[in-house]
């Protein structure tokens, strides 16, 4: 299995290595495997992982939330229904954000309508 130093995994993600290292301590990041001098060596399954944790963040979960799942999912697979039940909440979450950033695309574009009335 190829393995990918942080710098790699940085470019790759768009994270930091500050982040990533910061990612690691905090436990969202668990099990990167190191080489005999301590380089942290991550694999396809890590980079996976990082992907799923940038969406969640980029759908607005927060990290405390998704500390929460990065534990229950260390703890295996007996708690795959809480891990759904949060995910659930969240895309509920993600569902309403959704619908009223519609919401006022609508009225903004009522406004670049009725401005446009006046257009010469």
């Amino acid at each position: 299995m190829k393995t990918l130093t942080i710098q790699h995994i940085a470019k790759l993600t768009g994270l930091s290595v500050h982040t990533l290292r910061y990612y690691e301590k905090i436990g969202l990041l668990n099990g990167v495997k190191r080489d005999s001098s301590g380089y942290r060596q991550y694999s396809e399954a890590d980079v996976d992982w990082i992907r799923f944790l940038l969406r969640l963040r980029e759908t607005g979960m927060p990290i405390s939330e998704m500390k929460r799942f990065s534990d229950l999912r260390s703890q295996g697979e007996s708690t795959t229904a809480a891990r759904l039940e949060m995910l659930e909440h969240h895309r509920w979450n993600v569902q309403k954000r959704i619908a009223k950033l519609g919401s006022h695309l609508e009225k903004i574009g009522g406004k670049i309508d009725y401005y446009k009335t006046f257009e010469r």
